[in-house]
């Protein structure tokens, strides 16, 4: 069905209906209309990393550490499969007359706001600090999770419009001032490229305001969204949103007015129940007919489009119950898990020899923790791995594995009757007695995540720093005094300033939230079963460049992130290691494609990540660091050269004024290729210069 023929048949639907039905239907939790046909909707549905609230799902790594994979053919396979995986969940429940939050195929997902402050709680949700990045794997999820065929497969929605990503704690009340040049260049392009190229079916609004309007009932934005953009879709508030428009951001005096400013503005679907004073509003004489009518027709456009109102239904009807959490798609999460792992060091230590290692001490308050493998958004796994477990499992039979806690999470005794520190003798002990030392550290859902899902003292879920938790410190400080060859393991999802690790561990490996089974893609990366192939998308900062960024509130980019950034990284964007070795040999290019041709010059088989980025020299509109502008994941056998095309971001070659006007660059410009960012710290880590290439442009 084309949306054109849906539009008209949700047309002729919703004026059917009775004012009062179709005010009930801009509601998330939309009632069924029986006389009409219509069964019940929930709107409400999470995707970030797999089907999430609603039961038995396939836990994949968090967004985070699937944007670390630099693979978008990767992730379109897995936003298909947890599209797969919501379709059949949804046929198979909706049958038993189920039709509860969590458990439609409408997914409020991904989430593409742009981590720019490593404080934020949530940043762990997103595609990291880069715009063309997000972009990118964006729309591949999209098309993943809409599908290719006559009917939606599921909708996707790109969250949350727009500039929004902290403080957690203010989000409410809180206006995010950007400028016109930061908004073009940082802030709108993935949400462009979800609307104009992947076709996205949803936009979710923000719960704070920007330059001075509430994000869900902001004229400029929805100008963008649909005169400049052309959206055809549905937009939806986040949850609760407008009545903050006058509890908390103060712009309305009661909810009929919120309701009025929402429903104008367009935003045609409420999640929370402020527009349950729809008809209040609309007896009022502050809103129309036209007003409702013309939100509910969206609404109903969607239905159709997905297949579930009208007699054709959909070709994804027939998608069984048993494709929930099959081998297929556990395999892809173990695959997905691999791949988003990024070694930050190794001197050598990895990859461990289980023949060599000897007794192996593992030890940290995140080694056998389940909490720790499925960031926040997720679903409930069939089986968890541990990294314990996952090392227990890979060596059975071969070493001998202790194990410690070492520590709580965050709090100073693990025991409420004990003293301070009271696992750390014991992390010692095992330790001492052992040859090789695994140390797991890190945060989960519960120290960094969003606004009401914590229970702790971190800001609402944000960051007070990029610091370790005290506790964790201690121990990190203790094991590393016994001298053993250790290895740390860092499962989060931002920058943490591991300066002492670096200092003093032997190797670290970063696993982010590896996903239900991510213990045993850990292990496996660590025992030398594949090598490490992941690269950050994010900056980890020392925790003193906290002192040297503009406040959190402060939404302008200057010093933030690594296209801005004039500081000294410990571990740049880009960055991460492997077991093998791989170098470009040649760089070629004719301003649209590049020409990189790479040679695996080590004995170990490998994954790498080919990444291009342009410098303009001479405009003043430049960031003052190189951009990145393409990327591709490879694979070589040992000793193996070949030569592989990238297309170059077009948009590489432009520039944004200060008046947020997209213009062309200097014409002096520098196309740079390697396996990290062309900067002094990715050089002083790897051993390795990008190549680089004069370009005239992809018109000349």
């Amino acid at each position: 069905m084309t949306r054109e023929q849906a539009k008209k048949a949700a047309e002729e639907l919703v004026a059917r209906m009775t004012i009062e039905e179709r005010a009930g239907q801009l509601r998330f939790d939309a009632a069924a209309i029986e006389r009409l046909g219509i069964p019940a909707h929930n709107w409400w549905n999470e995707a970030l990393h797999g089907v999430a609230r609603g039961g038995t799902a396939t836990v994949f790594p968090q967004a985070i550490g699937m944007a670390a994979m630099f693979d978008d053919v990767l992730l379109n396979r897995i936003a298909d499969a947890i599209s797969t995986e919501a379709r059949a969940k949804y046929n198979a429940l909706s049958a038993e007359g189920d039709r509860d939050i969590y458990h439609g195929l409408t997914m409020w997902s991904p989430n593409i706001n742009i981590f720019r402050d490593p404080r934020w709680g949530r940043g762990h949700e997103t595609y990291g600090e880069d715009p063309y990045l997000t972009a990118r794997l964006g729309t591949a999820f999209v098309r993943g999770l809409q599908g290719m065929g006559e009917t939606l497969k599921t909708t996707a929605c790109a969250k949350h419009f727009a500039v929004h990503s902290g403080p957690e704690a203010l989000r409410h009340s809180f206006d995010a001032i950007a400028s016109k040049k930061d908004m073009a260049e940082t802030y709108l392009p993935a949400f462009r490229a979800l609307v104009c190229d992947a076709g996205v079916e949803a936009v979710m609004g923000a719960y704070n305001r920007t330059n001075g309007e509430p994000c869900c009932a902001s004229r400029e934005l929805m100008r963008i969204l649909r005169e400049e953009w052309g959206f055809q879709g549905h937009f939806v508030s986040d949850c609760w949103a407008i009545r903050d428009f006058h509890e908390n951001h103060k712009v309305t005096t009661k909810p009929t007015e919120s309701v009025t400013m929402a429903l104008k503005a367009g935003c045609d679907l409420n999640c929370g129940c402020t527009y349950e004073h729809i008809l209040d509003a609309y007896e009022a004489g502050m809103i129309s007919e036209e007003d409702i009518t013309r939100c509910a027709v969206r609404l109903f456009t969607t239905r159709f489009l997905l297949g579930e109102l009208g007699d054709a239904g959909s070709e994804y009807d027939t998608i069984p119950y048993e494709a929930v959490a099959c081998e297929e798609h556990l395999e892809l999460a173990h695959q997905a898990a691999l791949k988003s792992c990024v070694l930050l060091k190794n001197d050598g230590l990895l990859p461990l020899d289980p023949d060599a290692a000897g007794t192996i001490g593992v030890i940290g308050p995140n080694a056998n923790s389940r909490i720790a493998l499925i960031g926040n958004y997720h679903g409930t796994a069939s089986r968890y791995v541990t990294v314990l477990e996952g090392i227990q499992d890979l060596l059975a039979g071969k070493n001998r594995i202790l194990y410690s806690q070492g520590c709580d999470l965050f709090r100073d005794s693990v025991e409420p009757l004990a003293q301070p520190d009271d696992r750390i003798a014991e992390a010692v002990a095992v330790a001492k007695r052992s040859d090789t030392v695994i140390l797991v550290l890190g945060l989960d859902e519960t120290l960094e995540g969003e606004e009401g899902d914590t229970g702790n003292s971190y800001y609402s879920g944000d960051k007070e720093d990029l610091l370790l938790p005290a506790s964790q410190r201690r121990l990190l400080q203790k094991v590393l005094e016994v001298g053993k060859p250790t290895v740390v393991v860092l499962m989060a999802g931002s920058s943490i300033d591991l300066s002492e690790a670096q200092e003093k561990a032997d190797a670290i490996l970063l696993a982010w939230y590896p996903g239900a089974s991510g213990g045993r893609a850990v292990a496996e990366l660590i025992f030398g079963k594949e090598s490490p192939s992941g690269k950050l998308t994010v900056t980890f900062y020392h925790n003193e460049a906290l002192a040297e960024m503009p406040d959190f509130t402060d939404y302008s980019m200057n010093n933030r992130t690594y296209r801005y950034y004039q500081g000294t990284p410990l571990y740049p964007f880009g960055y991460g290691l492997s077991y093998g070795r791989c170098e470009i040999r040649e760089l070629q290019t004719d301003g649209r494609t590049a020409s990189v041709c790479v040679k695996n010059e080590s004995g170990v088989d490998t994954d790498e990540v080919i990444e291009l980025y342009m410098q303009d020299e001479s405009s003043p509109y430049a960031p003052p660091n190189p951009i990145l502008c393409g990327f591709q994941r490879i694979r070589l056998k040992a000793g193996e050269e070949q030569v592989f095309s990238l297309p170059v971001d077009p948009h590489a070659f432009t520039v944004v004024d200060e008046e947020g006007n997209r213009r062309e660059g200097s014409g002096n410009w520098i196309l740079y290729a390697g396996f990290g960012a062309p900067d002094r710290r990715t050089e002083e880590l790897t051993g390795r210069k990008a190549a680089a290439v004069r370009v005239a442009g992809p018109n000349q």
